[in-house]
């Protein structure tokens, strides 16, 4: 099964140490993309199981969304996100602004369609099925340039990756209503829409227990940022609920109830398109219960402006920038332009690495093959990397190992 390809590969366990919201390896509570990603999968197989059981649903014992199927989707979701978290991601991106551009949704589909298993470097072969689940996004980089006029800074598809889509997509043109960018990102088979909304679960509801128990979600930080923008704290209001969770230390039983109501706020609607004559996956809406949405929204920016915006992470997101903008700086002279160091030709990367970039065709190929390395690192793995190159006391043979 899909699911069971992806669980036993490196690429899934390095997400280990990956950054969730806090760095990963700074305290053992915190989520990393790991346990992220098991969580999005326990959610998204919790909304088909919901589903499937709703007395006058569309969905019966006949007739259901593969709970299987979602899980895989689930636990590979992340697997494209580089080493710092979504700094990462924009540093990675801005790096590669000329050559394509570079988006963790992107890059998990080449991670799939060509690059999981590194012994051949051809990918895993997945079903049509699970990777239309994982494409969040359906615009080309150079569909939204054309559009947009300067490179965009996320939300896309490698301009390579057209033949996938292509293929995802069961060789349908997409109608001219569905225009590159938002609209047509609308457009997601069923089981990518409940990932989605795993996700957001997730990341709207576990993410605030970590961001307490770190000390950076308060009650008085909260009730500065609910007077800021006009929330109300009240008795039954959202935060008013998460407040009373803090003073009774009951954070994670709040959190547990949370999830259960998202999960049970979940329907189906019957949904005609272009594809959903060809594919059930396409033929149903996923509904969620519009004060549900409106309070996941509200603690995606509770956490975004208290926690994310916060000094500390981003003096850490600062540092990871720093760390993948010196580290390219290097690897791109000395494997992107194929140019000495000092007059010297270091061997930086690892053999098999360092010979499948040299035999790639062009620049684009190379600084693609780079980027691979660079995304593919763990948090640690690219620090230890960085103090070997760039901090003359640290380094022995026993750091080599990744």
């Amino acid at each position: 099964m899909d699911r069971d390809r992806v669980l036993h590969t490196p690429t899934f366990r390095r997400l280990q140490n990956k950054t969730q919201v806090f760095w990963s390896g700074e305290y053992d509570f915190y989520r990393t993309r790991l346990t992220h990603s098991l969580e999005v999968a326990q959610i998204g197989k919790s909304i088909c199981y919901w589903l499937k059981t709703r007395p006058g649903g569309p969905l019966d014992e006949a007739f259901f969304i593969d709970p299987d199927l979602v899980e895989a989707v689930c636990l590979s979701h992340d697997l494209g996100h580089p080493p710092f978290g979504h700094a990462g991601e924009r540093t990675l991106n801005h790096l590669l602004r000329a050559q394509g551009g570079f988006e963790g949704n992107a890059q998990t589909l080449r991670i799939l369609t060509e690059r999981i298993f590194s012994a051949k470097r051809t990918g895993m072969d997945p079903t049509r099925a699970f990777l239309d689940g994982v494409l969040k996004y359906k615009s080309l980089w150079g569909e939204l340039i054309a559009s947009l006029g300067t490179p965009p800074e996320n939300h896309f598809l490698y301009d390579d990756q057209c033949g996938h889509l292509e293929w995802a997509m069961g060789y349908q043109e997409f109608p001219a209503g569905l225009t590159p960018g938002p609209v047509r990102d609308m457009l997601k088979s069923i089981e990518c829409q409940v990932m989605d909304w795993a996700d957001d679960t997730a990341y709207s509801l576990n993410d605030l227990s970590d961001s307490v128990r770190a000390g950076f979600l308060t009650i008085e930080k909260i009730e500065a940022w609910a007077e800021r923008c006009g929330e109300p704290t009240g008795e039954g209001s959202s935060l008013g609920d998460l407040m009373r969770a803090i003073r009774q230390r009951r954070v994670d039983p709040f959190v547990g109830k949370r999830i259960g109501r998202y999960i049970q706020a979940a329907s189906l609607e019957p949904h005609s398109n272009f594809l959903s004559g060809l594919t059930c996956r396409y033929g149903f809406y996923l509904l969620v219960e519009e004060a549900v949405r409106a309070e996941s929204a509200l603690f995606k920016r509770l956490a975004f402006e208290v926690v994310f915006l916060s000094p500390q992470l981003k003096q850490l997101e600062h540092k990871g920038s720093r760390m993948l903008r010196q580290l390219w700086e290097v690897l791109g002279q000395r494997y992107i332009a194929q140019g000495s160091i000092d007059g010297q030709d270091f061997q930086l990367l690892p053999a098999e690495t360092a010979a499948e970039i040299a035999a790639a065709p062009s620049e684009a190929n190379r600084a693609r093959l780079v980027c691979d390395f660079l995304a593919g690192m763990t948090d640690g793995y690219a620090a230890r990397t960085y103090k070997r190159m760039f901090a003359p006391d640290f380094g022995s043979i026993g750091d080599l190992v990744g």
